[in-house]
């Protein structure tokens, strides 16, 4: 496996924009020796350039014969350190994976249950039940594990898979041979421990270990319902993160875990001492306030880059995604490197809440090296089997 070959461009016009981003393709492409013979395709684009959609998986066709094509729409896009975000752009991976090692799957091809390790996830969020069809997604691949994310659009609400699809979910599926590390990156900073949710209705939360839930929240926050505009401005700003109950909901330095799905608030209950989420919560489940943090947000990315790296560079054998309980990791020899890599982002994340133009895109730009990286910025994050809100999911393909 070579390293992925991407390009990336901006232009009012869809095509314009596409025959920029070929340009570059094909320029690194005709360097290549061995000569680099491409199987699968990624394109994300912004919503800007979705009504074009169609057309452009046709001119991709015309241009690239016999590659497979699995993409998104967000409101920005990525490559290596730059982010278009709110303007018409587009970007592309093309991938020279064994034709065995990877199925298209969309609601027209379904994907067969245990015939892959791993799947690359796009849907659209407005589906019915689709926290429901995500994990059931996941649990017919054998680690378990699926990442990508949902369409983000003012526009078309579309995902590609060898064709245009509105509603359901679609991607790509990776057999157990090839490997990859992916990471979940949270960008909230939690406000004190997490407590255990002892009384709940639907997505009603009552009781925090044993006592009402509604005074702990006003306590954590340092208000009281006396002053109502005070209070109400606290709540908007605050957040909860969800962990099941046997789950990791705090790491080494206070940081949510992996598993920890960030989660609105979207009202209060004074009669009953509750408060509710945006979210169905369960007796049993750890919940924590958080809010919205930059600095905790850098410093979580900065890690997951850092491990990935580690993990690769270590003399170790590579652990590939988590593997389904009982099952063997496993251990390809020889030594690894990053052959291309995807990040999924949120899309209240990117440069602007990080501070800078690009900044989100450059940190990872930097953690990882010069690798190619494209990614999007999605209306919600996929990962494990789970639907996450506020987080970045990083995934690299490794090649020996």
């Amino acid at each position: 496996m070579q390293a992925f070959i991407t390009g990336h461009a901006t232009h009012p016009d869809a095509h314009m924009a596409l025959a920029l981003a070929a340009a570059q393709v094909e320029a690194r492409r005709t360097a290549r020796q061995p000569a680099f013979v491409a199987t699968l395709g990624l394109l994300y684009l912004t919503d800007h350039l979705a009504p074009q959609a169609d057309s452009l998986l046709a001119e991709l066709r015309q241009r690239w014969p016999g590659v497979h094509w699995v993409g998104n729409v967000g409101v920005g896009v990525l490559a290596g350190g730059v982010e278009y975000i709110d303007e018409p752009a587009l970007v592309l991976m093309l991938c020279d994976l064994p034709a065995d090692s990877f199925q298209v799957f969309s609601g027209r091809l379904p994907l067969a249950a245990d015939q892959a390790d791993t799947a690359l996830v796009h849907a659209d969020p407005a589906t019915h039940d689709l926290d429901e069809l995500i994990a059931e997604l996941a649990g017919r691949t054998r680690s378990g594990y699926v990442f990508g994310g949902l369409t983000a659009s003012r526009t078309r609400r579309l995902h590609i898979a060898d064709g245009v699809f509105e509603g359901g979910l679609s991607g790509v599926a990776f057999a157990p041979g090839l490997a990859l590390v992916s990471r979940v990156t949270q960008g909230c900073q939690p406000l004190g421990p997490s407590l255990h949710i002892t009384a709940a209705d639907d997505n009603l939360v009552l009781a925090l270990d044993g006592a009402p839930a509604l005074p702990q929240l006003l306590a954590a926050l340092g208000v009281t319902l006396d002053q109502p505009q005070l209070a109400m401005a606290a709540l908007r700003a605050t957040l909860v993160g969800l962990t099941e109950a046997d789950d990791t909901a705090l790491t080494r330095g206070g940081q949510f875990g992996a598993d920890t799905r960030v989660r609105h608030l979207i009202g209060i209950d004074p009669v009953r001492q509750g408060f509710a989420v945006a979210d169905t919560v369960a007796i049993g489940q750890q919940l924590g306030f958080c809010r919205r943090d930059v600095a905790a947000a850098r410093r979580d990315l900065v890690r997951i880059c850092a491990e990935i790296r580690e993990e690769l560079e270590s003399e170790a054998p590579v652990a590939t995604l988590p593997a389904a309980p009982g099952a063997p990791p496993a251990e390809p020899p020889g030594a690894a490197r990053i052959a291309g890599a995807v990040y999924v982002s949120c899309s209240g994340r990117g440069g602007p809440h990080f501070g800078a133009p690009s900044a989100e895109a450059l940190i990872v730009q930097h953690a990882l090296g010069d690798v190619p990286l494209i990614g999007f910025f999605a209306g919600g994050e996929i990962a494990h089997h789970h639907l996450y809100g506020y987080t970045g999911v990083l995934t690299v393909f490794v090649a020996h």
